[in-house]
């Protein structure tokens, strides 16, 4: 955000009440476990959790959904704070084991990992990203657009091509 100039919602004057009431609707739409409130420490610096997601891109590319499935899990359903080290470390040992997870976030400092983050966030202002959550999909026939915010979730789902349930609730398959 900072990159794009953009002033963070939780910021802006009735905004952070909107956006949570904003979650909450679409995590029921689309059956999504979430913390009730805000996470302890929101909104959390994560640059632990980003540069050890950039890490286990390039060594452990088809872990990388689940390693991003557990920190999701760790901060939005358990409210537990991202921003520390251990437990980034702690999430990462339900994909990695304790020891390779522990290993990982220690090689967040290195300046290769660093290097690895900024080039991801590079990209994405290149692609048009200005906030978060954004997505930048590609779907089956090649085609990449990029969504911003919770509430195109629907379009993200609809570009996809994705199954929808029966009964019009939550998804078959969410991103």
């Amino acid at each position: 955000m900072q990159a794009c100039g953009n002033t963070p919602p939780i910021k802006i004057r009735n905004k952070d009440k909107w956006i949570g009431l904003e979650r909450d609707r679409w995590a029921t739409r689309f059956n999504i476990p979430i913390f009730a409130g805000v996470p302890e420490g929101f909104p959390a610096n994560t640059l632990a959790s980003g540069r050890t997601l950039a890490l286990v891109e390039r060594e452990h590319p088809s872990q990388l959904p689940a390693a991003y499935s557990a920190l999701f899990k760790t901060y939005w359903v358990d409210g537990s704070p991202v921003q520390k080290p251990e437990v980034v470390a702690s999430a990462l040992a339900t994909v990695f084991g304790k020891a390779e997870a522990e290993e990982l976030v220690a090689r967040t400092g290195e300046a290769e990992v660093k290097k690895l983050l900024n080039s991801n966030t590079e990209l994405a202002l290149q692609s048009g990203a200005f906030g978060l959550p954004w997505f930048e999909c590609t779907n089956s026939e090649g085609v990449k657009k990029g969504f911003w915010g919770v509430d195109h979730f629907g379009q993200v789902v609809d570009f996809l091509g994705l199954e929808k349930r029966e009964g019009g609730e939550g998804f078959r398959s969410v991103l």
